[in-house]
């Protein structure tokens, strides 16, 4: 089982400075690339390797990173293509479909960046990780999280991770690869039941009241008012930011919740039944 764990990366301003660098350099490289492949038809990453590895290997870029930029381009080409052969952009002609199909993809400056272990090294006792960047390798780069994200990652870390800049700081999301556990039969079923004043209430009679994050939302809709009527480039920057914010603040009270519900399944041997939103009910105000 494929999961990811997120950490926070703790620079000094040099440091912050040389990470910040390479992120445009890795993203104008990609942007480089991904107009090639528009222009020539090339998608594959091997077939697209050979145009472009040497150019980027001539902006500085080291051997492992301008092959991560290459897969970059590669992957955001064949989800494109997924997408389109599914229909998610609309029918042949179609104005969306049309505009993604006239131009090449195209990367953030600050847009996340791979590394693989030839490049990125962690040292868990110490808290830190080593990683290549344009001005060099960059050692003794402090990082922290809680302690069940810094077990599962000295554990199970397998594969690539991932520099992302946001919202001022720095991360690095690392994969891990853990071995899941074995199926069981249930010998009984938890039933939940979904809502909005009671966010879920299980069969065993537990309520998981939502008055204190339907408070919190009509308080961001508050703001989200007086920030919309003033019409300026700042609130518009602060209403995306408390956007961010309320997701993030709404997926955590979730996630707490089903994660007490899990647990009292795996401790009784039970199963969980979700109620089904989809059903159509007769004289229900919500389509099916």
């Amino acid at each position: 089982m494929k999961l990811v764990v997120q950490v926070k990366l703790l620079p000094t301003a040099e440091q912050a400075a040389a990470l910040r660098s390479t992120l445009h350099a890795c993203n104008d490289a990609a942007n480089e690339v991904s107009r090639v492949a528009f222009e020539t038809g090339v998608f594959r990453e091997y077939a697209l390797r050979k145009p472009t590895y040497a150019t980027l290997k001539a902006r500085g870029l080291g051997a492992q990173a301008a092959q991560h930029v290459i897969k970059k381009v590669a992957d955001a080409y064949m989800t494109l293509h997924a997408t389109i052969r599914n229909g998610n952009l609309g029918p042949v002609g179609g104005k969306r479909r049309v505009k993604a199909e006239s131009k090449p993809i195209g990367f953030r400056s600050e847009a996340a960046q791979p590394f693989d272990d030839r490049c990125l090294s962690w040292q868990h006792d110490a808290g830190t990780v080593s990683i290549w960047t344009v001005a060099g390798r960059v050692k003794n780069l402090r990082f922290t999280g809680s302690l069940d994200q810094l077990t599962t990652l000295r554990a199970h870390r397998r594969g690539e991770s991932d520099l992302v800049h946001r919202d001022g700081m720095w991360f690095l999301i690392a994969t891990c690869d853990i071995e899941e556990k074995p199926e069981l039969d249930p010998v009984d079923w938890i039933g939940v039941d979904r809502g909005v004043v009671n966010l879920a209430t299980t069969s065993d009679r537990d309520n998981f009241q939502g008055r204190r994050l339907q408070r919190y939302r009509r308080w961001h809709a508050r703001k989200r008012a007086e920030l919309q009527a003033k019409r300026t480039k700042s609130a518009r920057r602060r209403l995306k930011r408390r956007a961010k914010r309320e997701t993030r603040h709404a997926t955590h009270v979730n996630h707490r919740i089903a994660k007490q519900i899990v647990a009292v399944a795996e401790r009784t041997g039970r199963g969980i039944a979700l109620e089904d939103l989809a059903v159509s009910v007769t004289g229900s105000r919500f389509p099916g």
